[in-house]
C-alpha cells in the first residue's frame, strides 16, 4: 500500500513541499511536518495548538463530535459502572484492566504507600491557614522530590514504577492535609482496611473525638468522579506534565506542575467556578431571579458568563456528564438534599439548559464540571477543595502521559517555535542621548 502524502505549494516562489500523512487507529490522521523547516525555511502558527499533534498516544481517545471518551479503548461509562477507580488506575498506567489478583496486588501495594513523611507536616506549617489547596498542594508535591532522591532518574522504569505508586498512594494524604490544615482540625492518618475513595473522605472528613461512619454512596460517588477525571487527552495540565518531563527532570516535579497548570480557571477550577456562580445567583435572589440571569447571559454585551456549561473539546454532550448527573441525583436524594435551595437552583439551571431552545441549538449542555462540583459540595466538601480533588484523579493519567512519552522513541525535550512581530536590530544609543 502506497504512504500517503500531502504537498504543500507556495505563491512566495518557496518550492512545493511533500510530507507524509501519518494514519491514526481513530480520529483524524496527522500530517508529519517534522521537516518542514528544513525543506521550507518556514514554521506552521497553531496558537493553543488546536490542529497540532505533538504526540502519538495509545491511552485516551476523545470524539467530541460524538461525544464519546475512551481510556485504552473502554468506553467511560463501561468502566464507570463496572470498575472501581484503582482498576482504572492500573489500565491506565500498565495498559491493562487487571485480573482479580493483579487488582488484589496493586491495591494492597497503594494502601500500604498511603503515609507521607512525618516531617510534610512540618513543612505544611509554612502555609498561611488560608492558602488555597492548590497553592499548597503545588508546594508539598514539590517537596516530596526532596523526600524521595532514589526518584529522580525519570528514564530508569523501576524508578517511574516507584513514583507512580507513590503519588497514587499519597496524594489522597496531601489532599486531606491541605484541607484539615485550613479548618485548623488535626489530621487524620490512612486506614489500611478502607477503599481507596472511602480512605480520602474519612481523611478529610473524620475526628478524633468520634467513630466515623461511612456512606457507602458518597463512597462510591467519590469513586465515580476520580474515574471519569482521571486522564482526558491532551490537555493544558497534561501537556505541561509532558513537556515538563520532557527535560528529563523527576517523576514528582513534573506531577508538581501539572497540579500548577490545573488550578487556572478555564482548566480543573472550572467546577469551582460553576459554584461561585451559582452562588452569586443565589445571593441575588435564587430561583426566583434565574430568568433574569439567563436573558442577560444571551445577552452578548452583559459580560455575564456561564460556567459549567459546554465544553471546547465535546460538540456534543459530555458523556461524563451523564454518569455525573447520575451520581449528583443520587448523593442528593441519599442526603436528602433536593429542597436545599442552592442544589434547587442548579437543578431548575439545569432543567432550562436541556430545554431551552437557545441551549439546546448551540449545544450548550450542562458539562461534568457542573454536576461534580454539585455532588461534591453535598458532599461537605468545600469550593477551594475542589480543583484538589480533580489534581487527585488526574494524576494517574499524567503519569501513564509521562511514562508513555519518555518511553516513545520519537521523544524529544519540548521546544515549541514562534512567530517573531518585534522590532528588528537595531543599535544602543548612549544613555546621555534616549
Amino acid at each position: 500500500m502506497a504512504e500517503k502524502t500531502v504537498t504543500l505549494s507556495f505563491s512566495d516562489g518557496t518550492p512545493d513541499a511533500t510530507f507524509p500523512v501519518m494514519e491514526s487507529t481513530m480520529g483524524p490522521d496527522v500530517i508529519d511536518i517534522r521537516a518542514l523547516y528544513k525543506q521550507t525555511g518556514k514554521f506552521t502558527y497553531d496558537p493553543g495548538f488546536m490542529s497540532t499533534a505533538s504526540c502519538s498516544s495509545t491511552i485516551t481517545y476523545i470524539d467530541g463530535d460524538k461525544g464519546e471518551l475512551l481510556y485504552r479503548g473502554y468506553a467511560i461509562d463501561d468502566l464507570a459502572k463496572n470498575c472501581d477507580f484503582l482498576e482504572v488506575c492500573q489500565l491506565l498506567v500498565y495498559g491493562e484492566l487487571p485480573t482479580k489478583e493483579q487488582h488484589k496486588k496493586f491495591s494492597e501495594l497503594i494502601i500500604h504507600h498511603t503515609m507521607v513523611h512525618e516531617q510534610m507536616h512540618f513543612f505544611m506549617r509554612g502555609f498561611r491557614r488560608d492558602a488555597h489547596p492548590m497553592a499548597a498542594l503545588t508546594g508539598l508535591l514539590g517537596a516530596m522530590s526532596a523526600f524521595y532522591p532514589d526518584s529522580m532518574n525519570i528514564h530508569d522504569p523501576k524508578v517511574r514504577e516507584r513514583s507512580a505508586i507513590r503519588l497514587i498512594a499519597k496524594m489522597p494524604t496531601l489532599v486531606a492535609m491541605a484541607y484539615k490544615y485550613s479548618i485548623g482540625e488535626p489530621y487524620i492518618y490512612p486506614d489500611n482496611s478502607l477503599s481507596y475513595a472511602g480512605n480520602v473522605l474519612r481523611m478529610m472528613f473524620a475526628t478524633p473525638c468520634e467513630e466515623y461512619k461511612l456512606n457507602p454512596v458518597l463512597e462510591r460517588a467519590l469513586d465515580r468522579i476520580l474515574i471519569l477525571h482521571a486522564d482526558h487527552e491532551q490537555n493544558a495540565s497534561t501537556s505541561t506534565v509532558r513537556l515538563c518531563a520532557s527535560s528529563g527532570t523527576n517523576p514528582i516535579a513534573a506531577i508538581a506542575a501539572g497540579v500548577a497548570s490545573l488550578w487556572g480557571p478555564a482548566h480543573g477550577g472550572a467546577n469551582e467556578a460553576c459554584l461561585n456562580m451559582l452562588n452569586e445567583i443565589q445571593e441575588q435572589g435564587g430561583v426566583e431571579k434565574i430568568g433574569e440571569f439567563i436573558e442577560k447571559f444571551k445577552d452578548k454585551n452583559s459580560g455575564i458568563r456561564l460556567m459549567g456549561f459546554g465544553h471546547r473539546v465535546y460538540r456534543n454532550y459530555d458523556p461524563r456528564a451523564k454518569l455525573m448527573r447520575e451520581t449528583c441525583h443520587e448523593v442528593l436524594g441519599e442526603l436528602g438534599l433536593e429542597k436545599d435551595p442552592l442544589f434547587k437552583l442548579a437543578m431548575t439551571l439545569e432543567k432550562i439548559a436541556l430545554e431551552d431552545e437557545y441551549f439546546v441549538s448551540r449545544k450548550l449542555y450542562p458539562n461534568v464540571d457542573f454536576y461534580s462540583g454539585i455532588v461534591q459540595k453535598a458532599m461537605g466538601i468545600p469550593v477551594q477543595l475542589f480543583t484538589a480533588i480533580f489534581a487527585l484523579a488526574r494524576t494517574v493519567g499524567w503519569i501513564a502521559q509521562l511514562n508513555e512519552m519518555v518511553t516513545d522513541p520519537d521523544y524529544k525535550i519540548g521546544r515549541p517555535r514562534q512567530r517573531f512581530i518585534g522590532s528588528t536590530p537595531r543599535k544602543v544609543k548612549p544613555l546621555s542621548e534616549r
